[in-house]
């Protein structure tokens, strides 16, 4: 482990393994910057459930070089198409490259995400450049230099290590967040949660749609492919994200806690259409995990000298408009620009800063109040929560329209806002 453990002082250390620091770690790689990854988990593994990472992020993991496996692992999704709950289409709008995007839109499951990134910075930066099982509790500066403090597994500390700069990427838990904010309040709970599961089930429509139907209150369903062909049959790994209205019951933010479809089930009971099977698929699903939909207000700051927060441990959102993971690839591919610009790190952590804290602040809020699936809660106000006999006749398509485009250029991945990019690099 002490071997693991050594670094040169020009490294600069990222603490955290999962999507945010991985892409770094390739980022940095990629520009010639020397870095290390430290990670709580004694190995990486395929764990989670699903997640979409949009175009705007999908241009940096090409960049990288990871669309070939990605592709190969991952579903591209065509089209979001919104129902109300009673399962009456009401507006499908086109994603990733059926709308004209250069990178396509992948639908995911998470674990497969962090593997393809762990197996692509092995190969390229060496196995010894990501060390597990080593737990960060904190950072501190001095000298021209950062040091790690760490622990292994059984809680015993650990020789520090130091760097040129510390990038917390340790998500939702952050023990340098702590550090840095030690005030900060608790997590800031929606007043709804969400079941997850994943099934195996026939493709649903066209076996490349993310489906958003009904709304919190009566209840919400998610539902969109991850994997093809999982077994014999052709069947997909569906996820599916199920969120009800209700009280706060449990300490929030345990991803690995068990659900129970009899808490929510009775609310998607009816939920029986010509195109799905609602409840047959919550059945069918393996493992159900249960979670309150919290996030934390924007802050202050992320950074001081030489150490960083990065993605979730920066700007933990809720999870409405499918951005966290391409927020965390976007401020991995902006730092590591600045520092492969011939800034030193202390600008170069400043610069990333004032670049990135506004910019995910937007989303934070946005997703609080104006997700994509807005819409069909204006649908439900303007029907009064009962079908409808021609959706033109509630709203316009140009209306529906402007909903989506209000979260994408607020979230900065509307086609023109890339198109604009990719002709300015």
């Amino acid at each position: 482990m002490e071997a693991a453990l050594n670094t040169k002082n020009e490294d600069i250390l990222i603490v955290g393994g999962g999507i945010a620091g991985l892409t770094f770690g390739l980022c940095l790689h990629a520009a010639g910057i020397s870095c290390r990854i430290f990670e709580k988990a004694s190995e990486i593994k395929p764990l989670g459930v699903g997640i979409n990472v949009l175009p705007h992020a999908t241009r940096v993991l090409h960049d990288l070089g990871l669309g070939p496996a990605l592709s190969a692992t991952a579903v591209q999704t065509r089209e979001a198409s919104f129902f109300n709950r009673f399962g009456q289409l009401i507006y499908t709008d086109r994603l990733g490259t059926a709308a004209g995007y250069a990178t396509p839109q992948y639908s995911i499951h998470r674990g497969d995400l962090q593997q393809t990134l762990a197996d692509a910075f092995v190969a390229r930066a060496g196995a010894d450049r990501l060390v597990t099982g080593v737990t960060c509790n904190g950072a501190t500066e001095a000298g021209g230099s950062v040091s790690l403090h760490l622990e292994d597994a059984s809680g015993q500390p650990l020789p520090t290590v130091s760097g040129r700069a510390a990038v917390a990427c340790d998500g939702i838990h952050s023990n340098i967040r702590k550090q840095l904010h030690p005030q900060e309040g608790p997590p800031r709970y929606s007043g709804f949660n969400m079941w997850r599961g994943v099934t195996r089930w026939p493709a649903i429509l066209s076996g490349a749609t993310m489906i958003r139907a009904g709304w919190l209150e009566t209840g919400k369903m998610v539902i969109y492919p991850i994997r093809d062909n999982v077994d014999a049959d052709g069947h997909q790994l569906v996820n599916w994200v199920a969120e009800l209205a209700r009280p706060l019951v449990k300490e929030p933010r345990d991803w690995n806690k068990p659900g129970r479809v009899e808490d929510f089930i009775a609310a998607f009971e009816d939920w029986r259409f010509d195109w799905l099977d609602v409840p047959g698929l919550i059945r069918g699903a393996e493992v159900v995990l249960d979670f309150p939909m919290v996030d934390q207000d924007p802050l202050p700051f992320w950074t001081r000298g030489r150490v960083t927060l990065m993605g979730d441990a920066a700007h933990p959102m809720v999870p409405r408009g499918s951005n966290g993971a391409g927020q965390a690839i976007l401020d991995a591919e902006c730092l590591a620009n600045l520092l492969a610009g011939g800034h030193d790190p202390v600008s170069a952590l400043a610069a990333y800063e004032a670049e990135r804290r506004e910019a995910t602040a937007k989303v934070v809020l946005i997703n609080r109040v104006a997700p994509p699936d807005i819409l069909i809660k204006e649908i439900i106000e303007r029907t009064g929560d009962k079908p409808f006999d021609n959706i033109e006749d509630v709203i316009s398509k140009a209306e529906m329209a402007a909903f989506q485009q209000r979260y994408k250029e607020v979230s900065g991945y509307d086609l023109a806002t890339l198109e604009a990019k990719a002709g300015i690099q």
